[in-house]
């Protein structure tokens, strides 16, 4: 741990919690991040097209995901690549392909739980709707409404007495949201709603993915404002330190790295999809820049075997009024700067060799950082860690930030700690 941690930057938290408010759904915050990297000099490359091999800035969007890589002049074909790794989606609520239902009186809208969802922090608490819609021509368009919109009611404490002693939620009963009275139900009802908020004709809607976001906007948190409380930072807390990092190397870095940036769809329910981290996007776009600076299989094997990823993504820090479910020699701190996740089971991609890289950046970058293990009796969550190691032969770190409620609609942790995240990570990418 690095007894000189660098002065902190409140500037970083301010940008992160911007981030999160514009990025309700994967497919906004993969937009921004998009955005971001324009403004740094990154060009966008269309999948369909010839890639050259130039040097700078590049990325590519699929979906929810976006990989972006920066070639430094005088890189070869077979320069290895250092890769951060992350998500993009959160546990929520997502509408059905016939969203429009209601009963008594009430309008309601139909969803499906997607994730790990902690479910019973979306009751009670106002809602937006976000996502995009598919034309019929095949392009896409961003929507969200981000305004009191929808209401998960939790029953009364008078019809249910013993809600105090043991909350039990029905995925399917209960967690249909609220959006309006009557007793009619019209079908197409949503989608002409939310075309309409695009500025668009229903007519012309021909598929969607939408989803519902908590609208509370991200706040500093305590007397000292030394906490951060915000929707989705599992894990576009991440995503955001990688962009932030990719950023800042793309200018400095030496040509022994080719600094990457691979954030994934739809890790909170397995990573099993063309954006997912169990797809191949991430080996296509590296072996196609391999092959488009005129390297060959052995190249690409080269690159891949001098190639480190790290892994990021949240953890938990030590419950206060839970400590016992937290290993008794492991007691992450929120504000005590990045996690080093281990798991000898395999569920985290950590070695002894992969603690050295960690650890090396975070004393280049003067961060201190902790290790976590969960308790033996406590199953392991797991990351995109193993994936990318397992499917691409690259040797990966899982890191994080440690936070508390993970998976509910709003999450917490120390304000700095996004701060150190980025320097750690921009120290590896160089």
């Amino acid at each position: 741990m690095s007894s000189n941690p660098p002065r902190f930057d409140r500037g970083h938290t301010d940008d992160l919690m911007t981030f999160l408010a514009q990025s309700p759904s994967p497919y906004h915050a993969v937009a921004n991040a998009g955005e971001r990297l324009e403004k740094a000099g990154f060009q966008q490359l269309d999948e369909t097209a010839a890639w050259d091999g130039t040097s700078g800035g590049k990325y590519v969007i699929r979906g929810g995901a976006i990989i972006a890589w920066y070639v430094p002049e005088g890189a070869g074909a077979h320069t290895p690549f250092r890769i951060i790794g992350a998500h993009t989606d959160s546990p929520n609520l997502r509408v059905k392909p016939q969203p429009d239902m209601g009963a008594h009186g009430w309008r309601q809208v139909a969803v499906e739980t997607y994730g790990g969802t902690l479910l019973n922090t979306w009751l009670d608490r106002d809602l937006g709707l976000s996502g995009r819609l598919t034309l019929r021509d095949g392009s896409h368009r961003l929507v969200s409404a981000d305004r009191p919109l929808l209401r998960v009611p939790q029953l009364a404490i008078h019809l249910d007495r013993q809600a105090n002693e043991g909350l039990k939620l029905d995925r399917q009963r209960h967690m249909q949201p609220i959006w309006g009275l009557g007793d009619d139900v019209h079908e197409g009802d949503l989608i002409r709603f939310v075309a309409a908020e695009a500025e668009l004709d229903a007519q012309d809607v021909a598929g969607w993915d939408l989803m519902v976001h908590s609208i509370e906007a991200p706040a500093y948190l305590g007397r000292d404002r030394d906490l951060l409380a915000a929707p989705r930072m599992d894990n576009l807390l991440s995503v955001h330190a990688g962009v932030a990092a990719l950023a800042a190397v793309s200018t400095t870095g030496a040509p022994e790295f080719i600094p990457v940036l691979a954030a994934f769809d739809h890790e909170e329910n397995g990573s099993e999809s063309d954006t997912g981290a169990q797809g191949p996007l991430l080996g296509t776009v590296l072996e196609r820049s391999v092959f488009a600076r005129g390297g060959g299989y052995e190249d690409r094997a080269r690159a891949f075997a001098g190639t480190i990823c790290l892994s990021s993504d949240t953890g938990h820090a030590v419950h206060p009024n839970y400590p016992e479910r937290h290993d008794p020699t492991h007691h992450p701190r929120a504000g005590g700067g990045p996690i080093l996740k281990v798991n000898v089971n395999q569920r985290y991609a950590t070695d002894g060799s992969g603690r050295a890289v960690f650890a090396a950046a975070c004393e280049e970058a003067g961060v201190p950082w902790q290790a976590f293990v969960s308790n033996n009796d406590m199953p392991c969550g797991t990351t995109i860690g193993p994936i990318t190691a397992a499917r691409h032969g690259i040797r990966t770190v899982d890191v994080g930030v440690a936070i508390l409620s993970m998976h509910s609609a709003r999450e917490l942790c120390g304000a700095d700690d996004p701060y150190l995240l980025a320097n750690a990570l921009a120290a590896f990418l160089k």
